[in-house]
């Protein structure tokens, strides 16, 4: 049997691991001694606060691999032609591929016929979804919007649109120390009648879920600074 690659869900904030990873993936986590990571430091920190307990210079390889890798060096770094052992592969927050690097490596083991193995874990897009009361059978996630400020207004008059005319849940996110002139610019470009629901510090004890009218916002704007946000866009009542 080939080895597999094991997509390892990780924390998005200061929670403990038990609340948001399920035992059976937190027993996975402890089996594997080789680890697909974007920073080595702060993977050694999310596995020893999982009660991971190997000695990491001793018994584990972590192989740091980011966007800038193409599919042969991942190829050859991770030695599939003669690999055994399995992998983990870890995101720094949330869950491997979704709204993160990785899909690279994971088309890699696919096209060599290893299985991928999607474990269990807090999805911040799929949360927000959950708790906005929007349409959560048709929906679309855009990553990072354009900063350019004409490009941003167009980009979002073009997901407004989209939730109106196809009843589309619009989902996007944005670097936390630039939270808060997103929040200005969707508040300023978008009609009063648009719903948004902002999701800030999911699965912490600071998290809050909260869907108003853009109107209702202007009266209000929270402090999201610095603090990791999903926006959600949907269309009037």
């Amino acid at each position: 049997m080939k080895p597999k690659l094991f997509l390892i869900p990780v924390t998005l904030g200061d929670t403990d691991v038990e609340a948001v990873i399920p035992k059976d993936v937190i027993s996975i986590i402890h089996s594997l001694d080789e680890f697909i990571v974007e920073n080595i430091r702060s993977a050694r920190r999310f596995l020893r606060k999982a009660g991971y307990q190997k000695d990491f210079d001793q018994e584990v390889v972590f192989y740091e691999i980011g966007k800038h890798h193409n599919a042969l060096e991942i190829e050859e770094m991770l030695k599939l032609r003669s690999r055994t052992k399995h992998l983990g592969m870890l995101s720094e927050a949330g869950v491997p591929c979704i709204a993160d690097p990785g899909s690279t490596i994971t088309r890699v083991f696919q096209r060599h016929g290893f299985p991928v193995v999607p474990l269990v874990g807090p999805s911040s897009i799929l949360l927000s979804l959950m708790a906005s009361g929007f349409n959560g059978q048709n929906f679309a996630f855009h990553g990072y919007l354009p900063i350019d400020k004409n490009e941003l207004k167009l980009k979002l008059k073009q997901l407004e649109k989209a939730a109106v005319q196809q009843d589309q849940t619009q989902i996007f996110i944005e670097t936390p120390f630039r939270n808060q002139k997103m929040l200005e610019a969707i508040i300023s470009n978008c009609s009063g009648t648009t719903k948004l629901c902002i999701a800030c510090n999911l699965t912490t004890e600071e998290e809050f879920v909260t869907t108003r009218t853009i109107s209702d916002w202007k009266q209000n704007l929270p402090d999201i600074h610095k603090k990791p946000v999903v926006f959600l866009i949907y269309k009037p009542d």
